[in-house]
C-alpha cells in the first residue's frame, strides 16, 4: 500500500490482525500485524501525525481511531493493561461495513445525554490509549528530547534511565568514538544472573531504518551479550525484523512512546499532580 489509509479503511485489517494474533494483542503487536496484512510501505509508515511534537506515526494515530470506533461498536474491548481483544460479537462477524460502523457510533454519541457523554469520555481517557487521551505532556516531552536536549544530555538521560531500571556499571562511551556505541552496562536479573549490554541512543524525528540497526549490531558483535537501541522516534517494520533476525545477536528496541512511559513510571523529569475535581452526587439529591 503506497497511500495513507483512512481510519475506517483500517477497521477490517485490525479485526483480521487480532484473529491472526489469536484473538488478542498489544497495540504494538496489532500495529505490526496490520502493516504486514496491508503491506504498508516504509514511506507511509515514516510519516508522523504531528511532526516536531510527537513520535506517533500517522498510521498509528488512525489505527487508534479504528480501535475506538470498533470498541464503541462492540467488536473489540481492552483491558487496563492495554491488551485488546475481540468480543464474542466479533467472532460471529466475517467483516464489517466501515461506513456502517462510523454511522452507528456517531448516532450513539448524538443520543447520549451530556452528563453520560462526559462520564464516558473520562472513562475512555483512563482506559485506552486512543486519540481522546490527553497527551499534552507527551508532546512537550518529545519536543524537549528532540529539540532542546543536546546529544550529550540525551546520552546521560539514557544512562540515568538504565541505572534507575537496575543496571550497574553503566558508562557513556559515545564521546570516545567507540564504533558508534554510546554506552555500556550490566543488567542484573533477580540478583543472580547478569549480562553485558551495549546501548545506542539516537534522537530521531521519524522512523529508524533497518540500516541503523545493522550498523549498531556490527559495532557490538563480540563485545556484549545484548544490544539496546533507544530513540525518540519509531522503528520501521524492517528495523524491527532486523533486531530479532535469527542467528544474529539480539537487539532490544525502545521507541519514543516506550521511552516516555518509562520516564513517567520512574518519575524522571515528570511530576504527577493531583487535581481537585468537584462532581455532582446525583443519588444524594434523589434521596431528599
Amino acid at each position: 500500500m503506497n497511500t495513507m489509509p483512512t481510519f475506517d479503511r483500517l477497521m477490517n485489517p485490525l479485526i483480521e490482525a487480532l484473529r491472526r494474533l489469536g484473538g488478542s494483542g498489544s497495540v504494538d503487536e496489532i500495529y505490526e500485524k496490520v502493516v504486514e496484512i496491508e503491506e504498508i510501505s516504509d514511506d507511509i509508515l515514516a510519516k508522523l501525525h504531528d511532526p516536531g511534537h510527537s513520535s506517533q506515526t500517522e498510521v498509528g494515530y488512525r489505527l487508534a481511531w479504528a480501535r475506538t470506533y470498533l470498541k464503541k461498536y462492540g467488536l473489540v474491548e481492552n483491558s487496563s493493561r492495554g491488551i485488546w481483544a475481540l468480543t464474542t460479537k466479533a467472532k460471529e462477524v466475517t467483516e464489517v461495513d466501515p461506513q456502517d460502523v462510523v454511522r452507528s457510533v456517531r448516532d450513539q454519541d448524538k443520543k447520549e445525554p451530556p452528563e453520560k457523554k462526559r462520564k464516558r469520555k473520562k472513562q475512555d481517557n483512563e482506559n485506552e490509549s486512543a486519540p481522546e487521551e490527553d497527551d499534552e505532556w507527551r508532546a512537550r516531552l518529545h519536543h524537549i528530547l528532540t529539540q532542546e536536549l543536546s546529544s550529550d544530555a540525551f546520552e546521560r538521560l539514557a544512562q540515568r534511565l538504565l541505572r534507575e531500571s537496575g543496571f550497574v556499571q553503566v558508562e557513556v562511551t559515545g564521546r570516545t568514538g567507540d564504533g558508534g556505541i554510546d554506552g555500556k552496562g550490566i543488567a542484573r536479573i533477580h540478583g543472580f544472573m547478569s549480562f553485558h549490554v551495549i546501548f545506542q541512543c539516537k534522537k530521531y524525528q521519524g522512523s529508524v531504518p533497518a540500516g541503523a540497526i545493522r550498523d549498531f549490531r556490527g559495532a557490538m558483535v563480540g563485545r556484549a551479550d545484548k544490544g539496546l537501541f533507544i530513540t525518540t522516534g519509531t522503528f520501521s517494520p524492517a528495523a524491527t525484523k532486523e533486531a530479532t533476525r535469527d542467528g544474529a545477536p539480539p537487539i532490544d528496541l525502545v521507541d519514543g512512546d516506550q521511552l516516555a512511559d518509562k520516564l513517567n513510571e520512574l518519575s524522571l523529569g515528570l511530576k504527577k499532580e493531583l487535581v481537585e475535581r468537584v462532581s455532582i452526587d446525583e443519588e444524594w439529591f434523589e434521596k431528599l
